[in-house]
């Protein structure tokens, strides 16, 4: 894995998490992937709405 990536763990109830993994499924990704992706579009939402989020040049991600 590389340096700029971390890892999460969380709980979460186990029926939402089979029907998000589903979700995910049938989009082609891991449940990883698909949460990625809900996290990029809220992040750009809320940029969009309230300016850019600041975050040191260690947290940037090095390669979209």
């Amino acid at each position: 894995m590389a340096g700029y990536m971390i890892r999460y763990s969380m709980r979460i109830n186990k029926r939402l998490f089979e029907k998000f993994r589903y979700i995910a499924d049938s989009e082609g990704r891991s449940a990883n992937r698909e949460l990625e992706q809900y996290i990029k579009r809220r992040v750009a939402a809320f940029e969009e709405k309230n300016g850019e989020i600041p975050v040191s040049d260690d947290d940037e991600e090095k390669s979209e």
